[in-house]
């Protein structure tokens, strides 16, 4: 077994030393000894409500203790069969049946051997009875009103503590006051009787809680006769009763709770007052109950003897009692006599001491008797103890000492053990031991010796006992190493030995690494409604992972794992989350981690940021016409800084109860001296800033209104809005409400010509606004706009210039030229228009031309003009995109603010040739081995007088390489086909085709496809119906002499035209391609017409269910009824062709998706379709049909077109 210290372990190790250093003398049951009783009853009650009683006396010694047992200083017979006596013990029961009062008594235990006799202390066995108030007849009372009564109560005897209650039959309370008291007997005092007194019922309760018992006594009658003479009367004692005189003694014990009371008849009813005689009534323990008739005093002590005095008075006179207060208590001990083991010859003493009042006596006993019955010889006795010399192993006993006065007796007993033994060590040998390093390690040898033994440790290795300042042995054997190292892992050995002999025990010491803590973030700052997440790393020995706990806890309480019901605080492991933080979650939180052998803690201080609250207690000072001091007090910055403060005014009569910034003061002031503005009813409030944000609004402050002024200011942005000739629309910004500085604003508006030594005419406005009229057009013009008010006008006004209102330029350019850059741009020159005829500011200048023919046809075109603005003073502009080899005719005109003027004289010029634009298409219309004719269409624009073609082709393949380029100048641009030869067989091939003017040649257009293998029939006509895809599905024939029937297919299927346009077959009976001229028999022919009307049936049919959301799969139809030669071209048809003029193709889903590119591959079918498979099942059987996508030897170009052809068949 390993035992763990460290930490909460050594803790632990010390109290279990110092219990082992106290009982260091304590016998092992192997060796011989004295009996020990280890356990008795105390009073005992036999209640009526339990099974049975149990009395309990237990002991310990060797050889085994019998028992016997007394019951009132008599034998009691432990064979009585009314009784049940446990085994090896003397503990017996006695059950409840009827007859156990004849066990009440006081019982004392006995427990025996042949080396002495234990005794126990008494223990009472108390069968209570069952209290009740006698039957009898209780006589009316009947008094005077004014006079005093006693109803007694007389409760029945019973087990303590006793409740007693008055009321009335229906179980309410008697009311008790000052005039109306119940004693500590349970009689119920009235001080002077009210007519309200008068009931049948007055009934006395007492309740005996321990017998779960209440008893009733019969109910009484008290009536009260009115009367007309009630004589008022000084006080007079009715408790403590008249009788007893104007002085008792009370005697109380140490530690109980002392009850005074006193109760005066009397008119009007007297009050009670108490002092203590000499001395004042102790604070803190003493309170006056019952409206001061009971003095009460708890815990009393011997401070609180003395004599007591209770005061009745009224206004009549008064009356008192003394009480002398005596404090007794049982005996105790000061010096309880001691159980000892000694070896032969040695000495020993005993001491009994107890104190109590009265004085308590000592009585001696040695085996339960009388010590004076059976002395040793050598004993010297006194009361207070005994002493022995030479000790001999006869002299083995068990000394009793009773101390003993009237409130009680205790009685201690002594073992005196005269043993000689070789030590003998109780620690199991080969003890496991483990520490972390830098704690102190704790290795036990728990021994029993006598005579004394001598404890040495050593280590196994070493074989020398252990010197130095981090070893220390202790009494009971212990070695504690101080502040380990790992050097002190290994094993030891522990030697005990005496006269006797000697013996020893090893034990195995383990160190390990002291477990680390870390919690992070360190003294985060988190805002409030934050999360807060706290990370706690440990580390710590592997031997001691399993043992690890990690634990949270706040301000040193710990948390409970995700305690909160709303799940805010999560603690997972080294994880604690605390969502929406609030202020009360700030605090020092520590990460503690608990192992078998070391705990440690790390903490972090966890501040929680708010907005600062609202500033307080505003207040205006230093008041003046434009100005006032506020200040405020600042509210709690909530653990951060105010950094500023924003003080808000509201007072805009336009605006009432909208708050607007006035100032911005720096956080460490709470006072600034705010610029006002005239005429304003002014309120302020002031909202703190800090880094969370802003503070709710403070509370506003007074009213402060200020006088009304003239204006300050004058209007800004004077300006002139679109008008007339001769017309200037004046227009500036309003001032506004906070600016006007008193009633009545207005505006004078002043004008005159730019410079003239003339008058300035005005007008004043109310509104923002004023039309002039003025003698010229666009004229400069001095104007200024001034604030006035009723109490003045605002400042001198700054002039600024304005013009009047524009018109129209009356005055063309004048065409110098037009020079041709190329065929589709020019430049144009042109003279400007003399600033006067401008009649505003020029803007910029107008060019406008438009196409009148073209000079390859001659044909006209209707006018449609295009135009193009120059900006600012310029006499030039470049025209672009123009048409190549046609005639235009241009204007220019000016324009300014108003509008445009008179265009210029039409300038005519005509642009020169330029080079085509591509072919519309290109077209492989017939294959050969070693052949194949191309067809095009016109370019869409000429440009130009058609000179030719100019036809290109290379041989491209697989990869990135492009064979020599061949050129071929077509010199006759009306034929639209060329026919090449000389190609080499099965080789793939791209075309090129440009159209030429004297100009050059424009931009190709392209086409892909290849030439046939050797023995293989040319390809025919291809109807322009068939788009071809990019995309080479060659035929491959996997089996000699296989027939495969390759078929060209449109896919707009759901068009009106025949779903084959050309059907298009070949059959190989070689694997080289050979072919029979099977495609010119006639039941061939029929066939494929079958096959082709056949599918479009079938092709409706499935539109049909597709449009009414059904399904329908083709590869299940083919699965049922399989057609060989369908089977056999599956994925073996050819691509698409795409037309260059970029129309939809035939191919293409129209019907389904107009938006679909017609490049797009058919294989995206499927996403327009339901379920997994779109429109068809995707066996492969119409797909393969539209799937295509560029070569990588392909050149991309504008219109490009590919066709594929197959290589072998």
């Amino acid at each position: 077994m390993e035992v763990l210290l460290g930490g909460r372990g050594l803790i632990v190790s010390l109290i279990c030393f110092l219990f082992k250093f106290c009982t260091a003398t304590e016998i092992p049951l192997s060796v011989q000894q004295v009996p020990t009783i280890i356990k008795q009853s105390k009073v005992q009650v036999a209640f009526p409500f339990d099974e049975y009683f149990q009395i309990e006396c237990e002991a310990k010694g060797n050889p085994e203790p019998t028992f016997m047992w007394t019951k009132d200083d008599k034998l009691f017979d432990l064979s009585d069969s009314r009784i049940i006596v446990s085994n090896n013990s003397g503990t017996f029961k006695i059950p409840n049946e009827g007859h156990i009062s004849h066990f009440q008594g006081k019982y004392r235990c006995f427990a025996s051997n042949k080396l002495g006799v234990a005794m126990s202390e008494e223990i009472e066995f108390i069968v209570p009875n069952v209290p009740k108030f006698p039957k009898e007849k209780i006589d009316p009372i009947e008094v005077e009103e004014g006079d005093p009564i006693v109803l007694p109560c007389n409760p029945p005897k019973g087990l303590p503590p006793l409740h007693i209650y008055w009321m009335n039959i229906e179980l309410e309370h008697i009311k008790q006051d000052e005039r109306v008291y119940m004693s500590q007997k349970g009689d119920l005092y009235f001080a002077n009787v009210e007519e309200k007194d008068s009931r049948n019922d007055y009934c006395c309760f007492a309740a005996f809680p321990r017998l779960r018992t209440i008893v009733q006594k019969m109910p009484m009658k008290l009536t009260v006769n009115s009367s007309n003479s009630i004589k008022q009367r000084k006080p007079r004692l009715l408790l403590p009763p008249p009788e007893s005189g104007s002085e008792s003694s009370i005697t109380i014990l140490k530690g109980d709770t002392l009850l005074l009371e006193c109760f005066a008849e009397g008119l009007p009813t007297p009050k009670v007052s108490w002092n203590k005689i000499g001395g004042d009534l102790p604070k803190g323990s003493e309170t006056k109950e019952n409206h001061t008739n009971t003095l009460k005093i708890e815990n009393v002590s011997y401070w609180n003897r003395g004599n007591y005095r209770c005061t009745a008075n009224n206004f009549l006179g008064s009356t008192t009692h003394d009480f002398h207060v005596i404090v007794e208590e049982p005996p105790r001990w000061t010096k309880k006599p001691q159980s000892g083991v000694y070896s032969t010859g040695s000495s020993g003493i005993l001491l009994c001491e107890a104190e109590g009042e009265p004085e308590p006596t000592i009585k001696w006993r040695v085996n339960g008797s009388p010590i004076d019955k059976n002395p040793f010889a050598g004993d010297v006795v006194s009361p207070g103890e005994i002493s022995f010399t030479n000790l001999q192993p006869n002299h083995t006993a068990v000394y009793q000492c009773e101390a003993s006065n009237a409130h009680g007796t205790i009685l201690a007993n002594a073992n005196i053990d005269v043993v000689d033994v070789r030590p003998l060590i109780q620690t199991e040998d080969e003890e496991n031991y483990a520490t972390v390093v830098g704690y102190s390690a704790f290795l036990h040898c728990e021994y029993f010796a006598s005579p004394e033994a001598i404890v040495s440790w050593q280590k196994v290795e070493e074989a020398k006992p252990l010197e130095g300042r981090r070893y220390h042995i202790h009494e009971n054997g212990t070695l504690q190493i101080n502040k380990t190292t790992e050097d002190d892992a290994g094993s030891y050995s522990c030697w005990v030995e005496n006269a006797k002999g000697k013996t020893a025990v090893t034990a195995t010491l383990d160190i390990r690494n002291a477990t680390k803590l870390q919690v992070s973030p360190k003294n985060p700052r988190v805002p409030k409604l934050h999360t807060l997440e706290l990370h706690c790393e440990s580390k710590c020995d592997p031997h001691l992972k399993h043992s690890l706990k990690l634990s949270w806890s706040k301000n040193g309480e710990a948390f409970e794992i995700n305690a909160t019901e709303d799940g805010r605080i999560i603690i997972d492991g080294a994880n604690l989350t605390i969502s929406n933080v609030t202020s009360e979650d700030q605090g020092i939180y520590s990460c503690s981690a608990q192992t078998a052998l070391d705990s440690v803690a790390d903490v972090t201080q966890v501040t929680i940021l708010d907005v600062p609250d609202p500033p307080e207690n505003l207040h205006l000072s230093e008041r003046q016409n434009r100005s006032v001091r506020l200040t405020w007090d600042a509210g709690n910055d909530h653990n951060s800084h105010i950094s500023e403060y924003i003080v808000e005014f509201e007072g805009n009569k336009e605006e009432p109860g909208r708050w607007e910034e006035l100032a911005r003061v720096q956080g460490k002031e709470t006072t600034v001296i705010l610029s006002l503005a005239p005429y304003v009813r002014y309120q302020f409030r002031v909202i703190a800033v800090n880094e969370v944000g802003r503070s709710q609004p403070s509370q506003p402050s007074d009213h402060h209104e200020t006088p009304p002024a003239a204006p300050d200011k004058n209007p800004q942005n004077i300006r002139v809005q679109a008008s007339q000739p001769k017309e200037m629309i004046i227009r500036w910004e309003p001032l506004k409400s906070m600016e006007q500085n008193g009633p009545g604003l207005e505006y004078r508006v002043m004008w005159k010509p730019q410079g003239a030594p003339v008058e300035w005419e005005e007008e004043t406005v109310t509104n923002h606004t004023l039309r002039v009229m003025t003698p010229t057009v666009y004229a400069p013009y001095d104007v200024q706009v001034q604030a006035i008010n009723h109490l003045g006008s605002g400042p001198e006004p700054q002039s600024v210039i304005l013009y009047s209102g524009e018109d129209y330029p009356d005055t063309a350019p004048v065409i110098h030229g037009v020079d041709i850059i190329n065929s589709t741009l020019v430049k144009v020159t042109w003279s400007t228009i003399p600033k006067d005829r401008v009649h505003g500011h020029l803007k910029g200048y107008q060019v406008n031309w438009w196409k009148t023919k073209s000079l390859l046809d001659g044909r006209t075109h209707a006018k449609e003009v295009n135009i193009l603005r120059f900006s600012g003073q310029r006499n030039y502009g470049m025209v672009p995109s123009l048409d190549a080899f046609s005639e235009f005719h241009l204007t220019v005109l000016a324009y300014n603010s108003k509008g445009a003027g008179p265009e210029s004289e039409p300038y005519i010029f005509q642009t020169p040739e330029g080079v085509p634009e591509q072919p519309a298409f290109l077209k492989i219309i017939k294959v050969d081995k070693d052949t194949a004719t191309l067809t095009w269409g016109l370019p869409k624009k000429l440009n130009g007088n058609l000179t030719g073609y100019l036809l290109q082709y290379q041989i491209i393949n697989d990869t990135y390489e492009l064979g020599e380029l061949n050129d071929i100048n077509i010199t006759t641009p009306s034929k639209p086909s060329w026919r090449l030869s000389n190609l080499n067989s099965t080789t793939k091939y791209k075309f090129y085709l440009r159209a030429c003017t004297s100009k050059g040649c424009g931009k190709p257009i392209t086409e892909e496809g290849s030439t046939l293998g050797e023995g293989s029939k040319s390809i025919g006509k291809i109807s322009e119906g068939v788009n071809f895809t990019q995309k080479t599905h060659p035929v491959e024939v996997f089996e000699p002499g296989a027939e495969h029937i390759v078929r060209l297919l449109t896919k707009n299927w759901v068009d009106n035209n025949s779903i084959f346009e050309d059907v298009i077959e070949t059959r190989g009976r070689e694997y080289a391609g050979l072919y029979d001229d099977i495609s010119t028999q006639g039941w061939f022919i029929g066939l494929m017409c079958a096959i082709a009307l056949l599918t479009l049936i079938l092709l409706t049919v499935c539109f049909v269910k597709r449009n009414r959301g059904g399904k329908y799969s083709v590869k299940e139809k083919e699965d049922l009824h399989p057609d060989p030669e369908v089977q056999s071209v599956k994925d073996e048809t050819f691509g698409e062709y795409s037309d260059s003029d970029e129309k939809p193709l035939k191919g293409s889903l129209r019907s389904l998706n107009r938006d679909m590119q017609a490049t797009e591959s058919a294989d995206s079918l499927v996403q327009y379709g339901e379920g997994d498979h779109g429109l068809f099942s995707e066996d492969g059987s119409f797909i393969g049909a539209y799937a295509g996508s560029k070569e990588k030897g392909s050149v991309e170009s504008n219109g490009s077109s590919t066709a594929t052809f197959p290589l072998r068949a």
